[in-house]
């Protein structure tokens, strides 16, 4: 059994009296990609500190690449790391090419090759046309851009990335995924931290949903929808009026999954759907049918929503106080 990348077990933090992070149980392997999300406040932005080494679990127990990130130890896995925090700063009266090429001698790589990496990386995230101006006349968008090119320098083995989307257009989201994308094929393991949930679920292997420092839930979409149980929406089509909805009406069992008054769209639990589907292909009047299972936002909402309602019964029944 292969050892995991990044692992915690029970793994807390703690100011004071306030439970930021509470009892986190997770593992990453190699060349695998893990979606982190939550609302802010959840916790997201901690445990990547914590897998970072920048603090320090207050009980439980960090562990990357086989040693505690906080310790004197992990120092020569550092260079293995990239990371992105949410909100990027830069010296801004370098030049990007400057802020670059300090970035890739801090990773250890010899000056004569410096120049060329912080080049390459700056042709790789499309800003070299700005390489050589001061980082004060950069935009948001491209200070993130630049903020990207300092994570991905060296390969890293693990990639923590804390909103990398943020500030960047469609092109530059899709050529961001990309990267992501040959990372993983590389062989490198990600965190990826968004808000913005439409075109992640496609480039992630699991995901895992935080709110209020505790884990609500972590598995593959796949698995997420079945724990959360959300029907798939089926919509049959017919280019004849009215003869559809008739013979979805007259039958006992597809009748039974539609939506409200809504005859041409069936709310279908996903053990059903393909029964339903066969019984939908049988009928005449059928031209085309539309399939669509919940998608990440709809699960994410699903397991927030569940939580807070389970939070508030407690409220009501005195459980907090």
């Amino acid at each position: 059994m292969n050892t995991p990348l990044v692992s915690l077990v029970e793994a807390g933090k703690t100011y004071g009296q306030l439970d930021v992070l509470s009892s986190m149980t997770m593992s990453l392997n190699e060349g695998e990609v893990l979606g982190l999300f939550g609302h802010n406040g959840a916790g997201k932005t901690t445990m990547m500190k914590l897998i970072l080494g920048v603090i320090s679990p207050s009980k439980g127990r960090v562990t990357v690449m086989g040693m505690a990130p906080d310790s004197k130890e992990a120092w020569h896995c550092r260079s293995k790391v990239g990371y992105l925090p949410e909100n990027v700063s830069f010296y801004e009266q370098l030049t990007g090419l400057e802020v670059l090429t300090y970035f890739v001698k801090l990773k250890g790589f010899s000056n004569k090759d410096c120049k060329r990496k912080a080049i390459d990386l700056l042709e790789q995230v499309g800003i070299t046309y700005a390489m050589k101006r001061q980082v004060k006349t950069y935009s948001k968008g491209m200070r993130q851009r630049l903020g990207l090119a300092q994570a991905f320098i060296g390969e890293p083995k693990l990639l923590l990335l804390d909103e990398p989307t943020v500030g960047l257009d469609p092109i530059a989201t899709r050529d961001f995924y990309k990267t992501v994308d040959q990372l993983k094929s590389n062989g490198s393991s990600v965190i990826l931290c968004s808000h913005v949930l439409p075109g992640v679920e496609q480039h992630i292997d699991r995901a895992m949903i935080l709110s209020s420092g505790k884990l609500l839930a972590m598995g593959t979409l796949s698995e997420l929808r079945a724990q959360a149980a959300l029907p798939v929406v089926i919509k049959p089509i017919s280019f004849k009026k009215g003869g559809l909805n008739d013979a979805v009406a007259q039958d006992a069992k597809l009748k039974h999954f539609v939506s409200g008054s809504c005859q041409n769209t069936l709310m279908v639990p996903e053990q059903e759907k393909l029964a339903v589907l066969k019984q939908l292909l049988s009928l005449e009047e059928l031209d085309d049918v539309h399939v669509e299972s919940a998608n990440l936002e709809q699960v994410y909402q699903h397991f927030l929503e569940k939580y807070e309602r389970n939070f508030q019964q407690k409220i009501q029944g005195g459980q907090y106080s």
